[in-house]
């Protein structure tokens, strides 16, 4: 028996861009997020009090959720393990802050995938507090659409998993929603009409 703690794996790894009243901006890198709801469109992310984007987060009520990739994994790391206090992350990484269409706060141009969100409510909960939040619009990078269906492939941004403290590429993928039971009822009616 393994002693109570965050144990689901993977999650991922996303840089959570945000900025205040005065034109500050910064990075935090979040490993505590994930959808709750479709409709409407809701996400969370949990953030610890002391960090640096909290204040900036919890007074604009904004922030953007930009998912990672192989080729920010170093962006990523430093970005969480540095205070904005201290650094402009978005200048050392070499990042670029974008302008978003329904929030202030920055995304980051690089990110293929950026979640622009409002927070609805903040739960305390202990060394975290969650921020839930409205997906207001999502920018995604044209490289990550079929160009014949424009359907959405985000196999080709290369998305960073993070499992118990290291981070991973994503793997082969094993099936689409579904798989296991297409086909299914089909076959079904075939067997018994033989």
């Amino acid at each position: 028996m393994w002693r109570a703690g965050t144990m689901i794996s993977p999650v991922p790894a996303v840089m959570v861009s945000c900025g205040d009243a005065n034109g500050q901006k910064n990075i935090i890198t979040i490993a505590w997020t994930g959808t709750i709801c479709s409709e409407p469109a809701m996400c969370y992310i949990s953030v610890r009090k002391e960090r640096h984007s909290y204040s900036m987060i919890k007074e604009s009520g904004q922030f953007v959720i930009n998912l990672t990739t192989e080729a920010l994994a170093r962006a990523t790391d430093w970005c969480g393990v540095r205070s904005g206090r201290d650094f402009d992350k978005f200048a050392y990484c070499g990042l670029t802050a974008e302008r978003c269409e329904h929030v202030a706060a920055p995304a980051i141009a690089e990110s293929p995938v950026n979640i622009e969100c409002r927070v609805k409510q903040i739960i305390e909960l202990g060394s975290h507090d969650m921020f839930i939040a409205e997906v207001l619009g999502v920018m995604v990078d044209e490289s990550l659409l079929d160009p014949e269906s424009g359907k959405l492939d985000l196999s080709r941004a290369k998305l960073l998993g993070y499992a118990h403290g290291e981070y991973y590429a994503l793997g082969e993928k094993l099936g689409t929603f579904g798989w296991t039971v297409k086909g299914s009822t089909l076959k079904k009616e075939k067997r018994n009409k033989r």
